[in-house]
């Protein structure tokens, strides 16, 4: 493919492109030399689960496959340890190389929904980095002033406000690009919120007589909150391996503001289709529910096939417009010992139904109203209710549980 037909395809949904020029440059070189160009994209596995946040970056990768071009999936074990800094007004917590290497497997086998495997190099960056002596960690550090990387904005922010910024933490950059520089990469891809380790990257590039790698950010998709950046931690994710009818039901639940957001960054529909839908919901000729209902499909289908997604929006309209009850409840089987007198504290039989993962939290889902037994709103956290087989407890609109007592 010509380089116009690849910077076409692969413009689609950036962020920023730094440069279109470099990136124009190498792929030249790439079909005039037959060499494809080897890019990258670093995942230090902080949590077990990969979301549609990830995915966004992971399917431009994909893109770079199709065209020919070498990938390389660099899982940050070493990296993992101390914690990207980006994004946060705080120390991150050093994981454990335990949890590091749990989540990394985990993480390896949720990409390839993505990525092609027998395409993709995984990585590990300890391989290079915990190689490196002392002696070589002072001469990078010779490479970059405090003033320069004080002008991180994370970094800026704390020094103002008087709150720790640990010596470790300027190393994360530095690592980062000395990936780059192990690897000998073309190409970086990450999210916006990764501009400066990018950058990071082909300044530290050209120290070592690199030709300096080209930075593709991508959007930061946002949660289901439609606010804050999707994340685990904060509970508004759409895991890739998460349930289809979970799935679709969390899709429901986005605000028609971030719609498009999503059709542009979740999908793969193609732009002329996805701006046709969005003329149609401008001019009214397509109601909101039915486009989210598009959405809904299109996401869950790409993780886990069509007859998967026709599945999921027979059940969401079953339940939530119809008032009816998912075919697949599952039963909870609680021993009569722990019953007094046949009742039990309602937030510890949310706990034990695991619709709830604490007592605290079960308070909290009562006190929000979000408990029902048997169609029946649960009105007081404190309250012991009556338990018998077959009673249906429903969270919010998604969760639910058929309690059986043996």
């Amino acid at each position: 493919m010509q380089v116009k037909e690849q910077m076409d395809i692969l413009r689609r949904g950036c962020a920023e492109i730094i440069s279109e020029e470099d990136l124009e440059s190498k792929l030249e070189h790439s079909i005039r030399t037959g060499k494809p160009l080897r890019v990258k994209l670093g995942l230090d596995p902080s949590a077990p689960d990969i979301h549609l946040g990830h995915a966004v970056v992971l399917r431009k990768m994909r893109e770079f496959q199709e065209l020919g071009h070498e990938v390389f999936l660099v899982v940050g074990d070493f990296t993992g340890r101390i914690g990207d800094p980006s994004g946060k007004s705080e120390t991150r917590p050093q994981l454990s190389m335990e949890k590091i290497m749990e989540n990394a497997r985990t993480y390896q086998e949720q990409a390839f929904k993505i990525l092609d495997p027998a395409h993709t190099h995984t990585v590990f960056n300890g391989e290079w980095l915990s190689k490196l002596t002392f002696e070589d960690v002072i001469n990078l550090a010779s490479k970059y002033t405090v003033a320069r990387m004080l002008e991180r904005e994370e970094f800026r922010d704390r020094f103002h406000e008087e709150r720790p910024i640990y010596i470790h933490e300027f190393f994360y950059p530095f690592m980062q690009a000395y990936d780059s520089i192990a690897l000998d990469i073309d190409i970086e891809l990450g999210g916006t919120d990764q501009k400066f380790n990018i950058l990071f990257g082909r300044t530290l590039q050209r120290e070592f007589n690199q030709e300096p790698q080209v930075a593709i950010l991508m959007p930061i998709l946002v949660g289901l909150d439609g606010v804050k950046k999707m994340s685990k931690s904060l509970g508004n994710y759409i895991g890739v391996t998460e349930d289809p009818k979970e799935s679709y039901g969390k899709v429901m639940s986005i605000s028609d503001e971030v719609m498009m957001t999503y059709y542009e960054l979740a999908t793969k529909l193609p732009e002329d289709e996805i701006a046709s839908i969005g003329k149609a919901l401008s001019s009214g000729e397509l109601h909101p529910r039915d486009a989210k209902k598009r959405l809904a499909r299109e996401i869950v289908e790409l993780y886990h096939g069509h007859e998967a997604a026709l599945e999921a929006e027979a059940e969401f309209d079953a339940v939530f417009r119809e008032g009816g009850l998912p075919e697949d409840i599952p039963d909870i089987v609680i021993s009569k010992e722990f019953l007094a007198s046949g009742k039990i504290w309602c937030p510890k039989l949310l706990v034990m139904a695991d619709l709830a993962s604490s007592n605290s939290e079960a308070r909290r889902l009562i006190q929000q109203g979000a408990v029902t037994v048997d169609g029946e709103k649960i009105q007081d956290s404190n309250e012991d209710i009556a338990v018998r087989t077959g009673m249906i407890m429903k969270v919010g609109k998604r969760k639910f549980a058929r309690i059986q007592v043996s």
